[in-house]
């Protein structure tokens, strides 16, 4: 995601078009905090960001709060990994592409470890530019957060940067840079840790990756799209809540293209994908900016799904991640029910539901019996006429076909607000100490998404304090959803609701989750649109020191 030059590559990208993204992105200008002489965490190889004061006011992400709420989560046995980020060429089942990937496989391989354990990871970074590495939905020390600027030092190419931390909840996390757009190539993992007294009982478990995929198609990249989005769309105003169609007529895009099209063509770096008119009922709304090509699940197309094998009355754990770019998918698996069981790592009052929405960023565990024959795990791209597809297999008959839509995706449908958070991970009843109001504003037009009118700056904080209850308002005034991303720390819906390090805020509307404030450091809050994220859509809760 975004680093504290990300404005300087924004206005290249209004002159460029995107020709000259790379070389910025890796420019030395890119400072972060100097790891070099902490013994958790170091950087070898090629030079570090230069050394940072700890900032005015406000605890340091390596200060002795940060690791004295680490000794509270009790490290303990190492579990050693080793990750390599490298140029790649990646078969997505029929269709080959260079990218970039943690190893040579899509997506990269899962880790997994066990609540107690201490994770010690060496991430090598063969990249042409400098990386990063983000933790998502972990409460974890500050410094090893994966922020450059702000937590830590970029890993610059050729060097290494180790992460060691105490893992303090079980249950389904992933891993991605917050380096630019990175994320939207294919630089992610699934992170899942096992509960030693894991509850619920199964027969097997199943990962599902869902992905938006634009790296290496036709000449596309994720900063080509950036440099395209900054651009925005002729001045249009793309700034209400209540907007039509983009070209004014309802299911029309601009220049009265079909709905879900891509405007053009770029002309220098493969098609134009800045997609308009694509529309969602369920996301309120525009459904996103970004004419993605492919929809994967696990790495693979439609065309060439992955199979995944059980026998008739297996039990089966399926743990959904959206690590798409700009994709909110709805997920249903044919002829079955999906038994809700946690979200975003947490456990809820299981509740069941033939489909589920998940923004970018978020995970829902669930459960299903499964039946005897063959059946699509579809992922249908809300909004943008796309499925991607995955097939259980658990005797005969025929594979689904690529374009096969079961009737569970326009069944009964599950969001988050409808469910409950488990009792014994309820947030305690009580009124918030802070509110920290935030605004989401901008459009596609001027591709100004931000907070409160103001673009990212890391130089800027909202204060919190610890031991706070610390109330979250997200006001969304533009004509988008957006899924907002706190790290660090998980907050609850309203009403006991289930606790959630990612939440969908639809336009026109106003979301509060409450956290608390116990995990001392620097801490992103951002809209987990990658894009968004880059254009500004970001800042900083700061603890006070």
């Amino acid at each position: 995601m975004r680093t504290p030059t990300r404005r300087t590559v924004l206005g290249a990208a209004l002159a460029a078009a995107g020709s000259g993204l790379l070389a910025a992105c890796s420019s030395d200008s890119m400072k972060g905090m100097d790891h070099s002489s902490m013994n958790h965490s170091s950087m070898n190889g090629t030079g570090t960001g230069a050394p940072a004061a700890a900032p005015a006011g406000f605890v340091a992400p390596n200060g002795p709060e940060a690791a004295a709420a680490e000794a509270k989560r009790k490290p303990g046995p190492e579990r050693k990994v080793a990750l390599t980020a490298t140029e790649t060429t990646l078969d997505l089942g029929g269709r080959t592409v260079r990218s970039w990937a943690y190893g040579d496989r899509l997506p990269g391989q899962e880790v997994r470890a066990t609540l107690g354990e201490t994770l010690a990871v060496t991430l090598a970074n063969h990249l042409p530019q400098s990386t990063s590495l983000h933790w998502h939905g972990l409460a974890l020390r500050n410094d090893v957060d994966g922020v450059p600027g702000v937590t830590q030092a970029e890993v610059r190419p050729g060097a290494s940067f180790d992460h060691r931390f105490a893992l303090s909840r079980p249950g389904t996390y992933w891993f991605h840079p917050h380096s630019g757009v990175q994320q939207d190539r294919g630089l992610y993992a699934p992170l899942i840790i096992e509960d030693p007294k894991e509850p619920l009982r199964y027969d097997k478990e199943w990962v599902v990756v869902l992905d938006d995929w634009v790296d290496g198609v036709d000449g596309s990249t994720p900063d080509a799209v950036l440099a395209e989005l900054a651009k925005g769309v002729g001045g249009m105003d793309h700034s209400g809540p209540d907007m039509p169609g983009m070209s004014g007529i309802p299911g029309m895009g601009m220049g009265g293209a079909p709905i879900g099209t891509p405007a053009g063509s770029t002309g220098s770096t493969g098609p134009s994908r800045m997609l308009m008119g694509a529309r969602s009922p369920l996301l309120g709304g525009d459904a996103g900016d970004v004419a993605h090509p492919f929809h994967l699940v696990n790495g693979r197309l439609a065309t060439a799904p992955e199979t995944f094998t059980a026998k008739p009355g297996d039990r089966i754990r399926i743990r959904l991640i959206n690590a798409g770019g700009d994709t909110a998918y709805r997920v249903a698996l044919g002829g079955h029910e999906l038994t809700v069981t946690h979200t975003d790592g947490f456990p809820v009052e299981q509740a069941t539901t033939q489909a589920l929405l998940l923004g970018m960023g978020e995970r829902y565990d669930v459960l299903v019996t499964a039946k005897d024959g063959a059946f699509p795990l579809a992922a249908l791209a809300e909004g943008k006429n796309a499925t991607a597809l995955a097939v259980l297999r658990t005797g005969g008959g025929a594979a689904p076909d690529a374009a096969v839509r079961p009737a569970e995706l326009d069944g009964r449908l599950l969001t988050a607000a409808q469910l409950k958070a488990d009792a014994g991970v309820r947030l305690s009843g009580k009124s918030p100490d802070r509110t920290v109001k935030l605004e989401l504003t901008g459009g596609m037009a001027k591709a100004d998404w931000a907070f409160n009118g103001r673009t990212y700056d890391p130089a800027q904080r909202y204060p919190v304090a610890a031991g706070e209850r610390v109330r979250l308002e997200f006001r969304n005034t533009t004509s988008m959803w957006h899924p907002v991303h706190l790290h660090g720390h998980t907050f609850a819906l309203a009403g006991d609701g289930p606790r959630k390090d990612t939440a969908i805020v639809l336009p026109g509307t106003t979301l509060a989750v409450d956290f608390d404030a116990d995990n001392p450091g620097l801490w992103m809050v951002h809209c987990h649109n990658v894009y968004h994220a880059e254009a500004g859509m970001m800042t900083v809760l700061g603890y006070q020191a």
